[in-house]
């Protein structure tokens, strides 16, 4: 069965790094998006960002563009998320998620069929 591993969540003051990965195993990795949602307490699940290697294509959601960058390795069928200028209001739990490619990149929780168990990120101010 397909699963996704997230690590690399933690504390970190407000202006630091952090990088996720999530490991996925049991897909064909290169015919699947990934993507990186995030769920704050009291809030809604949002999208972070997503990527589909062979059309080169790279989604963001406004608030993190041009802090965070997602990547793929193909090889090691891992995705990360290196977040960069952290925020306070960047915590909460993100989430890894893979949509089985068709041609789009689905920006919304609906459109992702797989899901990891989430890892925290705490920003202190």
């Amino acid at each position: 069965q397909v699963q996704l591993v997230e690590s690399g969540g933690g504390l970190v003051q407000a202006g630091g790094s952090l990088r996720l990965s999530c490991a996925a195993s049991g897909l064909t990795f290169s015919s699947y998006v990934m993507g990186w949602f995030r769920q704050a307490p009291g809030r809604e699940r949002e999208f972070v960002a997503a990527t589909m290697w062979s059309v080169g294509n790279t989604a963001y959601a406004d608030s993190v563009k041009g802090r965070f960058t997602i990547s793929r390795d193909n090889a090691k069928n891992t995705v990360y998320l290196q977040m960069n200028s952290l925020k306070s209001e960047d915590t909460a739990v993100y989430y890894c998620a893979a949509h089985r490619f068709r041609g789009v990149i689905p920006t919304r929780r609906e459109g992702y069929g797989y899901w990891g168990q989430g890892t925290q990120v705490t920003v202190s101010s």
